[in-house]
């Protein structure tokens, strides 16, 4: 039988990709960071284990022992806990820590990704079993958009993806061509609201992918708590870079937007 080893952090994220995981005939093997996965991932699995942020030595142990071969890094873990919270480094984790050449969060995953692969487990993309769940470009619920928001999402693609080249974040609110607010470590849901606080209505949220995107971890993804934030703050638009963002929840995202009258549209950044 086939082995899906699954990292998983925060969110429904991990929890799809088990389902998935199990519709397509994996003996699913699952390693949850404590304080950070759900639950119910437990009963999803075949074989299951909590491990600390940082206890890297017991994850690959964990999956080794399972048989993983190959596995995907699903949900992620708030950054904001390695400023709050006790961490648990082991040797590992620091061995891996003292050979980056930074902390930014690529080169962190990517250190974990090669310490996997010595191990003889290779991180896929974590979207591989997901792809229904990344729309396409142009349109992608009932309400269309007029021209001056398709001028502001243009404008506030170009600023995302200026942002995301310095690595700062992935989502800028706009409006009237101006930037209302950046993401930057409190994530994408606070940005809107930071933003919408400031713009009073008709914000533009434009959202994209990292230049360079590395697809086995930390891919743009959306979520229900993300329209309950464009709901309040009465965002006109949500633009997504096409293909490469994850709608979790996607026909109950699409069915709500259009309720609201929320434009949802692809950016490709291909002419």
């Amino acid at each position: 039988m086939k082995i899906m080893g699954i990292i998983a952090g925060n969110g429904r994220f991990p929890i799809l990709v088990a389902e998935e995981a199990k519709k397509s005939g994996y003996r699913v093997v699952t390693c949850a960071i404590e304080q950070e996965a759900e639950p119910a991932l437990e009963k999803l699995s075949d074989a299951f284990s909590w491990v600390k942020v940082g206890e890297l030595k017991k994850l690959s142990k964990f999956l080794k022992d399972e048989g993983v071969h190959e596995a995907i890094m699903a949900g992620k873990i708030e950054k904001v806990r390695f400023f709050k919270e006790n961490v648990r480094l082991d040797l590992d984790m620091m061995s891996v820590l003292m050979k980056l050449k930074d902390h930014k969060d690529d080169s962190l995953l990517g250190g974990i990704a090669e310490y996997l692969f010595k191990k003889g487990i290779t991180l896929q993309d974590s979207t591989c079993l997901l792809k229904d769940m990344m729309p396409g470009p142009g349109l992608l619920g009932k309400k269309k958009p007029s021209k001056s928001v398709m001028d502001n999402i243009d404008f506030g693609f170009e600023m995302a993806q200026k942002i995301s080249g310095a690595d700062i974040g992935q989502t800028v609110v706009v409006k009237n061509k101006a930037v209302l607010a950046v993401e930057a470590i409190e994530g994408t849901d606070e940005a809107i609201r930071r933003g919408g606080a400031l713009g009073h209505g008709k914000i533009i949220v434009v959202k994209i992918a990292k230049q360079g995107q590395d697809m086995r971890f930390d891919v743009p993804a959306v979520g229900l708590k993300t329209l309950e934030g464009l709901v309040e703050t009465h965002a006109e638009a949500f633009a997504f870079e096409a293909h490469k963002t994850l709608f979790i929840g996607k026909d109950i995202f699409v069915e709500k937007a259009d309720r609201a009258g929320i434009v949802l549209y692809g950016v490709s950044d291909k002419p």
